[in-house]
C-alpha cells in the first residue's frame, strides 16, 4: 500500500454563488461536499462535484471552485510518499458513509500538535478507503469560445432550461449547423450529448437531497423513471438509487 507522509484536513462553509478564485496547492487535494454542489474549473473542463462525492485535484494544478447552493466543503491535503501513488489527473469518486465520517473526523484533528496513535490509525484507514473508492464520471467539457462558454455556464446554473440548438444559434447570431460544428470542434460532443451529460451529472444533487427519482426524472425531461434510470446507468455506471444522500 502507498504510504503517505502528511494528511491535513480543513472545513469551510460557503453560500450559493461563492467563488474560490483560481489557485493551486503544493499537496494533492481531495475536495468533498457534505452538501451542495461544487463546480471545479480546471483548464478546459468543469468537474461537477455533488453531495456525496469528492474530487481529486493533483498537486500544483490550478483550479477555481464555484458553489451552487449552500456548500459544506471538507478538504484533505495529502503529501504522497512517492509520485507513483498520487493521482495524475482529476477524477471524481463516490464517498461512502464510512469515508464521510472519517473525513469529518479528520477535520477535528489539530494540525499543529503531535498526533496520537488513534489519529494516525484514523488517517491510515481513511487513506486505504480512498484508494478503494469507486470512480465515477464527473467531467463536463467546457468550450473556449467566449459566447458559447457563457451559454454553457448559464446552462450549468439552470439545467432545466429547454432552449434548443436553434435557440442557442440565434442567440449567437449563427446558423444551427455552424453551432453544431462548433460544439463538436470545441467539446467533442453534440449539443444534445453535452446537455444530456450535464443534466445527468447535476441531477445527482437533487437525488442527494432525497428528491424522488420520478420527480427528478420529470425535471430533467424524461417521461418515466425507468427511462431516466437507464440513461443514468449507461452514462454514469451506477443507478440513481445508488446516489449517496446528504
Amino acid at each position: 500500500m502507498e504510504r503517505l507522509t502528511t494528511v491535513l484536513a480543513s472545513a469551510d462553509d460557503y453560500h450559493h454563488g461563492d467563488l474560490i478564485a483560481a489557485h493551486c496547492h503544493a499537496q494533492t487535494q481531495l475536495v468533498y461536499a457534505i452538501c451542495g454542489v461544487m463546480r471545479v474549473q480546471v483548464g478546459q473542463g468543469s468537474w461537477v462535484v455533488p453531495c456525496g462525492h469528492a474530487l481529486w485535484v493533483p498537486a500544483g494544478m490550478e483550479h477555481e471552485i464555484r458553489m451552487s447552493g449552500a456548500v459544506r466543503m471538507r478538504s484533505l491535503f495529502i503529501d504522497f510518499a512517492s509520485e507513483t501513488g498520487a493521482p495524475g489527473a482529476c477524477r471524481v469518486i463516490m464517498v461512502t458513509p464510512l469515508v464521510r465520517e472519517l473525513i469529518v473526523a479528520a477535520t477535528h484533528i489539530p494540525a499543529d500538535t503531535e498526533q496520537c496513535p488513534r489519529d494516525l490509525h484514523l488517517k491510515a484507514l481513511l487513506f486505504a478507503e480512498l484508494q478503494a473508492a469507486h470512480t465515477v464520471m464527473g467531467h463536463v467539457p467546457m468550450p473556449l469560445q467566449p459566447r458559447l462558454k457563457a451559454l454553457c455556464e448559464a446552462f450549468l446554473d439552470d439545467p432545466s432550461q429547454e432552449a434548443s440548438l436553434e435557440d442557442w444559434a440565434a442567440h449567437m447570431n449563427m446558423s444551427s449547423r455552424t453551432l453544431a460544428r462548433l460544439f463538436q470542434r470545441e467539446l467533442g460532443l453534440s449539443f444534445g450529448q453535452w446537455r444530456q451529460r450535464t443534466r445527468l451529472l447535476l441531477s445527482q444533487q437533487r437525488l442527494a437531497q432525497g428528491i424522488p427519482i420520478l420527480e427528478v426524472a420529470l425535471e430533467h425531461g424524461y417521461q418515466s423513471p425507468s427511462a431516466f434510470s437507464a440513461m443514468f446507468k449507461r452514462a454514469l455506471g451506477y443507478t440513481p438509487s445508488d446516489c449517496p444522500q446528504a
